[in-house]
């Protein structure tokens, strides 16, 4: 079904190494999760395998890639062009689409919880939120009937309903398929192969491991690993450290002897030398063992984030008491009846089906929030583009007023979020999503914000930083107002729930 053969990518630009030397194979039954952070090339993997023209002019690979002719790809983003299309014409340019049957469509509507008749519709596909431009490229996957299946980020901002289908559909598949997801509970109940993609040494170093087993399983098993390698090179080290002491005071005593000896003794000046030549062979070995000394073990390291725990939000106070009899988007009326009420520390999730407004809600409440004198507010929008000029780089993006210390306090905070030198002067439009969000995150540190408006704010995140940015939001001292559709995010970080229904 897929064979990867000694796959080495580079990127053009940087001439940073991706991935060397990279092989596995999946089975028919293989759920195989590629996990890694953010910038680690594991969308660059599966372009590649699709279609190598994907990823032409920013990288290039060597190895071989033995796949079906038959492929299911799911992007992370839709093409410009997809965007300004209507559903219908959408699906008219889905292979299989006209050789569906109504009942057949009508069975894959009702599984992603679309309207029958979206198979048909002139709504334009950009208008649609974000799950439900994903339920319509979801469903455009299920008509094509492939023998291999690539999803990058499916899970991207569907809804509870949505997500659970989701398991049950890569669970059931009877194709291989290859994803990168973010959201760890879809990874702990579906994964049952763990493709990690790393970069140590500053991201000069590629490194991967390939593991048959479950995320939680793969995770403990990594976490032991680490633990145990840890251990064996600190008592090795501290016991070649003792050993080293004992080699110098006897090589400085032969040393001193050999000083101080008569030349008169012609006798002990050989007994010396067959010492020193003794010392010399003891010092090639003890070299020798300490090149086969088990090493600290080469991982990636995590990011760093923490919030000024000054940051305090009055307890009680009234920060926002919402009423709308009705709540409207370019596409006409999306909720009514709502009202919302946070008190200052709080952290309030709002869910709810896609299609339901809580973007639009969130801007609505942003609107009203950011003139306010009395907050230091930071919205962090669904996308990106939203609150960032591209051209920019992370440094100009995160600069206030340009003087030196300040430069060197946003360099810090991005060296925290594991960014290199070259990539802080990379135009944001070049970096991955994760690598976006991370500077709405150094943001809201470096202004010192009291109130966070988040717009699905995990999403972006890789499996293993995830919980380094819910323990952060957890301990932040402030208020949040949040949209989210991740279930770990929503049961450690937020206290209270709003919940917004479909309005028809």
């Amino acid at each position: 079904m897929l064979q990867i053969k000694h796959l080495t990518v580079t990127h053009t630009k940087d001439l940073r190494t991706i991935t060397d030397d990279l092989t596995f194979s999946l089975r028919p039954h293989d759920k195989a999760a590629v996990i890694g952070e953010e910038g680690n090339g594991k969308s660059t993997l599966l372009k590649l395998i699709y279609d190598s023209r994907l990823t032409d002019g920013y990288c290039e690979y060597s190895g071989d890639i033995i796949k079906s002719d038959h492929i299911g790809y799911l992007s992370q983003e839709l093409t410009a062009r997809q965007r300004g299309m209507t559903a219908y014409e959408f699906f008219c340019e889905t292979e299989n689409f006209y050789n569906s049957t109504p009942a057949e469509l009508a069975q894959i509507a009702r599984e992603l919880g679309l309207s029958g008749d979206i198979f048909y519709s002139d709504q334009i596909i950009g208008t649609l939120s974000g799950g439900e431009s994903i339920k319509l490229r979801l469903a455009a996957l299920m008509m094509s009937r492939s023998d291999l299946l690539l999803l990058d980020e499916p899970s991207n901002d569907l809804d509870m309903e949505a997500l659970e289908w989701l398991e049950r559909f890569i669970n059931t598949a009877d194709v291989p398929v290859l994803f990168v997801s973010h959201d760890e509970t879809l990874l702990e109940h579906t994964a049952n192969v763990i493709i990690h993609l790393e970069q140590v040494r500053r991201k000069t170093r590629p490194m991967h491991t390939v593991n048959r087993c479950g995320y939680c399983e793969y995770v403990e098993r990594r976490a032991a690993s680490r633990a145990h390698q840890t251990q064996m090179a600190c008592k090795e080290q501290a016991e070649y450290e003792k050993q080293q002491a004992k080699f110098r005071q006897i090589q400085s005593r032969v040393e001193h002897e050999q000083n101080v000896i008569s030349r008169a003794d012609p006798h002990g000046g050989q007994l010396l030398k067959k010492k020193m030549a003794a010392v010399k062979s003891m010092e090639r070995r003890f070299a020798r063992e300490h090149e086969n000394m088990t090493q600290l073990p080469e991982t990636e390291d995590e990011i760093f984030v923490r919030f000024d725990p000054s940051i305090t939000a009055p307890k009680g106070k009234t920060i926002l008491d919402l009423h709308l009899d009705a709540l409207q988007n370019e596409g006409g009326i999306v909720g009514r009846d709502i009202h919302l009420h946070v008190a200052g520390g709080e952290k309030v999730c709002i869910v709810g089906p896609n299609g339901c407004g809580k973007t639009t809600l969130l801007r609505h409440i942003a609107n009203i929030l950011l003139p306010r004198t009395d907050l230091k507010v930071a919205y962090m929008p669904q996308n990106y583009a939203e609150g960032m000029d591209f051209s920019l780089t992370p440094v100009q993006f995160l600069s206030r007023i340009g003087d030196k210390d300040e430069l060197t306090q946003i360099r810090t905070y991005l060296g925290s979020m594991r960014y290199t030198p070259d990539e802080m002067q990379h135009p944001i439009g070049a970096l991955s999503g994760g690598q976006k969000a991370k500077l709405y995150f150094i943001a809201m540190n470096l202004d010192h914000c009291d109130m966070l408006l988040l717009d699905e704010p995990t999403r972006n995140f890789s499996p293993l930083s995830g919980p380094i940015i819910r323990r952060a939001l957890c301990e932040f001292g402030g208020t949040i107002i949040a949209v989210s559709h991740d279930r770990k995010f929503i049961d450690e970080v937020c206290g209270k729930q709003f919940f917004i229904c479909n309005q028809y």
